[in-house]
């Protein structure tokens, strides 16, 4: 059970996560009892629902390695489904969408294997070229730009984007003692400031907010909000990326702006495919939040780019590739 190997500061993070959920699950109760007439049943939705999440990825994280990358598995699994639900499309793309499908357990495979290589290339070159083959021999031409571009697009945001928390999850240090694991941590470090960020640039734009960035797109977006939100994300991820990552606090800083600034633009991205559709939320799993593309939005933008940015930081021991290193 890697629950056994994971560092004090992660345990400490992940009982801090359910301390403020009691303490929100408090708060509502006392509020619905101060406040009988008022209707709290969303805000009660809100909290059970990041329960259960919170519940769900705690075990993810620190039962096993498998249950680890069958979680984000999943996730992609459900993500996918529910973007493929809202986009219209064709009758004939029905039969391509298996295709889409069977893109998931191959793409965790290489997490599983650690097989760097075919990870980073399997869904920008490999699926990439092989579904618009499978959509040639269904002969229908009308809308092939469109469908094309619907399905690549869902499968790189979806699963590749995804993908990359699973692996940094499973990444080990090159010259580290086995039993150190730094993966949770970092998939911690990822989530929690993800979410985090999202809050504080809402609490920030709540209360002083006054510019727009995106009107059109996100009428809620204020420059106040961004830059409180990257500022005060920056500098508790200072404070934090030292003792649940590699990381030191220099290049923890960065990694608070890359997660603020990613995350802001996979927010207002998933902004603008609803609004495009006309639509207010893009699902119903998650009573009180939405659908599960209102929940990762931001992570979608934030893992690859964080993955990245430490996974060029330090070796890590990864099979069928090494990253580049500057001189």
């Amino acid at each position: 059970m890697i629950w056994f190997q994971l560092e004090p500061a992660v345990k400490w993070t992940l009982g801090t996560v359910f301390a403020v959920l009691i303490v929100a699950t408090i708060v509502v109760w006392l509020l619905a009892r101060r406040f009988p007439l008022r209707n709290w049943t969303e805000l009660r939705q809100r909290v059970t629902t990041w329960w259960i999440i919170a519940l769900i990825f705690t075990a993810a994280i620190v039962v096993n390695r498998t249950l680890s990358i069958l979680f984000f598995a999943g996730i992609s699994f459900l993500a996918l489904k529910e973007f493929f639900a809202l986009i219209p499309m064709r009758q004939a793309d029905r039969r391509v969408l298996i295709w889409a499908y069977l893109a998931i357990p191959i793409q965790y495979l290489w997490v599983y294997l650690e097989w760097y290589g075919m990870f980073i290339i399997f869904i920008p070159v490999f699926a990439f070229l092989l579904l618009p083959l499978r959509m040639i021999t269904i002969g229908e031409t009308e809308g092939y730009i469109r469908a094309n571009g619907t399905l690549h697009w869902g499968l790189m945001l979806m699963v590749f984007c995804l993908s990359h928390a699973a692996f940094l999850l499973i990444l080990r240090l090159q010259e580290a003692h086995p039993d150190q694991m730094p993966g949770p941590g970092m998939v911690l470090f990822l989530v929690v400031f993800t979410q985090l960020n999202d809050v504080l640039q809402f609490l920030w734009g709540k209360s002083l907010g006054r510019r727009k960035i995106v009107p059109t797109v996100s009428p809620g977006k204020t420059w106040a909000g961004f830059l409180g939100g990257l500022g005060t994300t920056a500098v508790l991820a200072t404070l934090a990326g030292s003792l649940l990552t590699p990381m030191n606090r220099w290049q923890s800083l960065i990694a608070g702006v890359i997660i603020a600034s990613g995350g802001f633009v996979g927010d207002v991205n998933i902004s603008a495919l609803k609004r495009d559709l006309k639509i207010k939320d893009s699902g119903t799993l998650l009573p009180g939040h939405g659908g599960i593309l209102d929940r990762i939005d931001s992570l979608i933008y934030t893992a690859p780019l964080l993955f990245h940015y430490i996974y060029f930081l330090f070796p890590f021991q990864t099979f069928g590739s090494s990253p580049v290193r500057l001189p």
